[in-house]
């Protein structure tokens, strides 16, 4: 990954003939790749303002958002010239680009814009719960693509190895957190529920994701295991203490698990460094930096980039159409009709 440069823009002057660097890929291909995190990123944003932000806010929030805090986030972490790149802060597939910032992004927006209105007797579980399950089967087969792809391998065998370990960790770490999610939620509740398994399953992967290449599978084990009763509790804390509404958890599961993802690199990591666990302490120092570098730049681009919208376009929809939902009010269709004529 390279810095800016204009004559490339809207992909002018890129041979679709032409490879990137010598990893066997097009060029157009990593140009998809790379993307897919680009879009990926503000979406889960949107899972914490869910219902109650405006639909012209939220475009304009993306678009400066994914433009001024993703893309040189994304360089300085993966890019050649990038800081936290040269400084040696590993981050194998999105852990600091990703999840963290927008985990800090989604949290900052959830306290800006306040609390959902709710209906006395409405519940805020997910509308269709089968649905949530097969979403989070959906996501957990497209994460190999996600973390493996992040080895950027087709022909090169070592790049091809570090694909089949970022594969392997990932399912490791996805069903660790799993069960220790549930095991936590039966402990602290006495049931085990769907909604629990998939939130371990995500909290896994969001963990593993920094990592994925450069751990073993006995360490993917152990970060999964742990990122389950971590992001647990901070979604209970939550609930508990009220103080924000984040509709989706993406601060819970997505900030946290990130950011225990990032330290975690630094402590089981074997590749290219060696970390705590095998007696070194540079590469955790390197994490715990690029961590908090991450935090800050995206905490500080995103209250800003919300003040401005505040200001001029406002942040959330009439108290008015907030109840009705914004399928009706915004879209004007609706996700069910339980009875005729609704």
């Amino acid at each position: 990954m390279v810095g800016w440069d204009w004559n490339k823009f809207c992909l002018a002057g890129i041979d679709f003939h032409s490879m990137y660097g010598d990893k066997g890929i097009p060029k157009l291909v990593f140009v998809m790749f790379q993307g897919k995190f680009a879009i990926i990123t503000p979406a889960l944003i949107s899972g914490a303002v869910a219902e109650r932000m405006k639909l012209s806010s939220y475009v304009i929030f993306i678009i400066l958002w994914s433009t001024l805090i993703y893309c040189p986030l994304a360089h300085w972490v993966w890019g050649d010239g990038g800081w936290l790149f040269d400084m040696g802060v590993l981050d194998f597939a999105g852990g600091t680009v990703v999840h963290v910032s927008s985990g800090i992004a989604a949290l900052l927006a959830a306290i800006m814009i306040g609390r959902r209105l709710t209906i006395e007797g409405e519940s805020q579980e997910p509308g269709n719960l089968i649905l949530t399950i097969t979403g989070a089967g959906l996501l957990w087969f497209g994460w190999f693509g996600f973390n493996a792809g992040s080895a950027i391998a087709a022909e090169s065998p070592v790049s091809g190895f570090t694909a089949g370990l970022a594969f392997t960790t990932t399912q490791t770490a996805a069903a660790a957190g799993a069960l220790a999610w549930i095991t936590v939620e039966f402990l602290h509740k006495g049931k085990c529920t769907s909604l629990g398994i998939v939130s371990g399953i995500l909290a896994g992967l969001v963990s593993i994701t920094p990592a994925a290449g450069h751990v073993e599978p006995r360490w993917a084990l152990v970060i999964g295991m742990l990122a389950g009763p971590l992001c647990y509790f901070a979604v209970h804390f939550k609930e508990k203490a009220g103080l924000y509404d984040d509709a989706l958890d993406a601060f819970g599961v997505h900030g946290v698990g990130g950011a225990w993802g990032a330290v975690a690199t630094g402590i089981f990591c074997f590749t290219p460094a060696v970390g705590l666990i095998g007696g070194e302490f540079e590469q955790f120092k390197l994490q715990v930096i690029g961590l908090l570098a991450a935090v800050a730049f995206a905490a500080v681009g995103t209250l800003v980039i919300l003040f401005l919208i505040k200001a001029t376009l406002g942040l959330r929809v009439s108290e008015e159409d907030e109840p009705k939902g914004l399928d009706i009010t915004i879209y004007g269709e609706q996700s069910y009709r339980l009875t005729p004529g609704m």
